[in-house]
């Protein structure tokens, strides 16, 4: 009979640590913005190697401007216009990103200071949806405003809507 314990516990091993990496590879899946991952990648490699080619995008922007930092320190002023100019090409304001795990939702927003968010809007939303606003946070980097908002579902067994929320968040922006 120990033998066949062995086996049991062999196979439940073997089958949580699959689902452990089938869930990692979702949490990966939902770090990668969606622009970026092809509506042709079907199975998880593919995924994979969409993650690791937007990593290593990540890292060749994070080398050049570190060689834009570097260089830059004899002429501020052409830089940093340089810089910003770089950071505001890379995404369109306002941005609304929603990451949805299990019972958690944290929604990322990004606005100009020109163009802001009715917090109370959003929150009212997030609410609406199922969501339980834990924790919001923003902060001021250079001439763009960062909301993170973190939130759980109200009831483990209604859940989150976690698309409709993202959908209605990105009405609110136009």
């Amino acid at each position: 009979m120990k033998g066949g314990d062995a086996k049991m516990d062999r196979k439940t091993v073997e089958k949580n640590r699959r689902m452990q990496m089938k869930n990692l590879c979702f949490k990966l899946a939902t770090l990668i913005p969606k622009e970026f991952i092809s509506k042709d990648a079907t199975s998880q490699q593919d995924h994979l190697d969409r993650a690791a080619a937007y990593i290593q995008k990540l890292r060749e922007r994070i080398e050049r401007l570190k060689q834009r930092k570097e260089s830059g320190r004899s002429s501020n002023l052409e830089s940093d216009t340089e810089i910003e100019d770089s950071a505001n090409s890379d995404f369109k304001l306002p941005v609304v990103e929603v990451r949805h795990q299990e019972q958690n939702l944290e929604v990322l927003l990004i606005s100009g200071l020109k163009k802001r968010f009715a917090l109370n809007e959003v929150i009212g939303i997030l609410e609406e949806e199922g969501a339980d606003v834990v924790n919001a946070s923003f902060s001021v980097v250079g001439n763009k405003i960062i909301h993170t908002i973190h939130c759980q579902a109200i009831s483990s067994r209604i859940g989150l809507e976690a698309s409709r929320a993202s959908e209605r968040l990105q009405e609110l922006i136009r």
